[in-house]
Protein backbone atom coordinates (compact mmCIF):
# COMPACT_ATOMS: atom_id res chain seq x y z
CA UNK A 1 0.00 0.00 0.00
CA UNK A 2 1.70 3.40 -0.62
CA UNK A 3 1.07 6.55 1.00
CA UNK A 4 -1.39 8.85 -0.49
CA UNK A 5 -0.97 12.59 -0.57
CA UNK A 6 -4.11 14.67 0.07
CA UNK A 7 -4.37 18.59 -0.30
CA UNK A 8 -4.60 18.62 3.73
CA UNK A 9 -1.65 16.63 4.27
CA UNK A 10 0.39 18.55 1.47
CA UNK A 11 -1.01 22.13 3.45
CA UNK A 12 0.84 20.81 6.40
CA UNK A 13 4.09 19.68 5.37
CA UNK A 14 3.89 23.49 3.54
CA UNK A 15 3.40 24.91 6.56
CA UNK A 16 6.05 23.10 8.54
CA UNK A 17 8.36 24.16 6.11
CA UNK A 18 7.19 27.93 6.18
CA UNK A 19 7.67 27.48 9.97
CA UNK A 20 11.12 26.09 9.49
CA UNK A 21 12.09 29.29 7.64
CA UNK A 22 10.38 31.46 10.08
CA UNK A 23 12.32 29.17 13.02
CA UNK A 24 15.53 29.88 11.03
CA UNK A 25 14.84 33.88 9.93
CA UNK A 26 14.61 33.88 13.80
CA UNK A 27 18.04 32.28 14.86
CA UNK A 28 19.92 34.26 12.08
CA UNK A 29 18.62 37.87 12.86
CA UNK A 30 17.73 37.70 16.20
CA UNK A 31 19.38 41.10 17.17
CA UNK A 32 16.77 42.43 14.70
CA UNK A 33 13.52 44.43 15.02
CA UNK A 34 11.57 41.18 14.99
CA UNK A 35 7.40 40.81 14.88
CA UNK A 36 5.12 38.36 14.46
CA UNK A 37 3.67 40.50 11.49
CA UNK A 38 7.00 40.54 9.98
CA UNK A 39 8.17 37.19 10.11
CA UNK A 40 4.49 36.16 8.90
CA UNK A 41 4.49 38.32 5.77
CA UNK A 42 7.98 37.06 4.72
CA UNK A 43 6.01 33.50 4.49
CA UNK A 44 3.07 34.86 3.20
CA UNK A 45 0.38 33.97 6.50
CA UNK A 46 -1.58 36.09 8.50
CA UNK A 47 -0.01 36.58 11.98
CA UNK A 48 -2.43 34.54 13.28
CA UNK A 49 -2.10 31.36 11.47
CA UNK A 50 1.49 31.82 12.05
CA UNK A 51 1.31 32.72 15.69
CA UNK A 52 -1.01 29.33 16.24
CA UNK A 53 0.94 27.32 13.85
CA UNK A 54 4.25 27.85 15.50
CA UNK A 55 3.11 27.28 19.11
CA UNK A 56 1.53 23.69 17.67
CA UNK A 57 4.64 23.29 15.96
CA UNK A 58 7.15 24.28 18.44
CA UNK A 59 5.40 24.57 21.80
CA UNK A 60 5.62 28.03 22.32
CA UNK A 61 5.14 31.18 20.73
CA UNK A 62 6.96 33.16 18.08
CA UNK A 63 7.56 35.87 20.57
CA UNK A 64 8.93 33.51 23.13
CA UNK A 65 11.14 31.59 21.01
CA UNK A 66 12.91 34.82 19.86
CA UNK A 67 13.29 36.13 23.04
CA UNK A 68 14.90 32.60 24.50
CA UNK A 69 17.25 33.19 21.31
CA UNK A 70 18.27 36.76 22.49
CA UNK A 71 18.46 35.60 26.20
CA UNK A 72 20.86 33.28 25.10
CA UNK A 73 23.27 35.18 23.23
CA UNK A 74 22.75 37.66 26.13
CA UNK A 75 24.33 34.92 28.13
CA UNK A 76 27.10 34.38 26.40
CA UNK A 77 27.92 38.22 25.76
CA UNK A 78 27.58 38.73 29.90
CA UNK A 79 29.95 35.64 30.45
CA UNK A 80 32.70 37.42 28.16
CA UNK A 81 32.33 40.34 30.44
CA UNK A 82 33.25 43.15 28.71
CA UNK A 83 29.61 44.63 27.63
CA UNK A 84 27.53 46.26 30.36
CA UNK A 85 24.12 45.06 31.13
CA UNK A 86 22.70 48.20 29.11
CA UNK A 87 24.79 47.37 26.04
CA UNK A 88 23.95 43.57 25.59
CA UNK A 89 20.10 44.31 25.99
CA UNK A 90 20.58 46.64 23.12
CA UNK A 91 23.54 44.13 21.20
CA UNK A 92 20.50 41.40 21.14
CA UNK A 93 18.10 43.06 19.80
CA UNK A 94 15.71 44.61 23.04
CA UNK A 95 14.75 48.04 22.84
CA UNK A 96 13.32 48.34 26.37
CA UNK A 97 16.11 47.26 29.12
CA UNK A 98 12.72 47.25 31.87
CA UNK A 99 11.49 43.94 29.19
CA UNK A 100 14.72 42.50 28.61
CA UNK A 101 15.98 42.55 32.07
CA UNK A 102 12.66 40.85 33.10
CA UNK A 103 12.61 37.67 30.12
CA UNK A 104 16.52 37.43 31.63
CA UNK A 105 15.54 36.91 35.18
CA UNK A 106 12.43 34.26 34.16
CA UNK A 107 14.53 32.44 31.76
CA UNK A 108 17.34 31.66 34.18
CA UNK A 109 16.76 32.52 36.73
CA UNK A 110 18.57 35.87 38.34
CA UNK A 111 18.68 39.01 36.93
CA UNK A 112 21.26 39.99 34.05
CA UNK A 113 23.23 41.82 36.44
CA UNK A 114 24.15 39.27 38.76
CA UNK A 115 24.87 36.55 36.21
CA UNK A 116 27.35 38.74 34.98
CA UNK A 117 28.44 38.86 38.33
CA UNK A 118 28.74 34.94 38.86
CA UNK A 119 29.40 34.06 35.32
CA UNK A 120 33.14 33.04 35.80
CA UNK A 121 32.42 30.99 39.09
CA UNK A 122 28.98 29.39 37.67
CA UNK A 123 29.77 28.74 34.17
CA UNK A 124 33.45 27.88 33.57
CA UNK A 125 33.11 27.12 29.89
CA UNK A 126 36.98 28.03 29.00
CA UNK A 127 38.30 25.12 26.86
CA UNK A 128 34.73 23.53 26.71
CA UNK A 129 33.74 23.15 22.81
CA UNK A 130 31.00 25.86 21.94
CA UNK A 131 29.08 23.51 20.44
CA UNK A 132 28.63 22.00 24.12
CA UNK A 133 28.94 25.31 25.93
CA UNK A 134 25.39 25.99 24.34
CA UNK A 135 24.13 23.11 25.47
CA UNK A 136 25.36 23.55 29.31
CA UNK A 137 24.39 27.35 29.09
CA UNK A 138 21.28 27.48 27.84
CA UNK A 139 18.28 28.98 29.75
CA UNK A 140 15.22 26.97 30.41
CA UNK A 141 12.05 28.76 30.70
CA UNK A 142 10.96 28.48 34.76
CA UNK A 143 7.88 28.92 36.12
CA UNK A 144 8.83 30.69 39.23
CA UNK A 145 11.57 33.21 40.03
CA UNK A 146 14.57 32.32 41.89
CA UNK A 147 15.85 35.87 42.80
CA UNK A 148 18.65 34.90 45.55
CA UNK A 149 19.32 38.71 45.97
CA UNK A 150 15.36 39.23 47.16
CA UNK A 151 15.44 40.43 50.49
CA UNK A 152 12.99 38.09 52.66
CA UNK A 153 10.32 39.78 54.92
Amino acid sequence: MGVTSTPANDDRLRDLALLRRVRDRMDREYAQPLDVEALARGVHMSSGHLSRQFKQAYGESPYSYLMTRRIERAMALLRRGDLSVTEVCFEVGCSSLGTFSTRFTELVGVPPSVYRQRAPEAHPTTGIPSCVEKQVTRPVRERSIRNEEAPTS
